[in-house]
């Protein structure tokens, strides 16, 4: 009884001490490739956003560039504007998409006609 009671005593603390004990893995054994699918993505983004002409129709750019981050729509002086957020740049290190990481493209009557941060201020 004694040493069953003594062994108790000594293992317990220990299993009590790896309950908390989580490890993480993505599958591949790759740590880290979280922050390296936003950097990918970022880049893609700046890419594709490098290549957009003025002009360009709302579903033809949001098909080049898929599903947006954030999606504006308002009517302004009788007229419709749509703005698409994409995230081209990270600034918190927080696992979440803010709109001062994203590139805004600025839609008139359908068309695309400017984007990035001072032509959103414009509005």
């Amino acid at each position: 009884m004694k040493k069953s009671l003594a062994t108790l005593l000594l293992i317990a603390p220990l299993t009590l001490g790896l309950t908390g004990c989580i490890i993480v893995a993505d599958g591949n054994g790759e740590h880290g490739s979280f922050v390296t699918d936003h950097q990918d993505r970022e880049y893609e983004n700046r890419k594709k956003i490098a290549r957009l002409e003025s002009g360009m129709a709302y579903l033809a750019a949001q098909d080049y560039l898929g599903v947006p981050d954030f999606n504006e729509s308002y009517d302004k002086g009788g007229e419709t504007i749509q703005v698409l957020f994409y995230r081209t740049n990270r600034v918190h290190s927080d696992s979440m998409t803010t709109k001062d990481e994203c590139t805004p493209l600025i839609f008139k009557a359908g068309k695309l006609t400017s984007w990035g941060e001072s032509a959103y201020k414009e509005l």
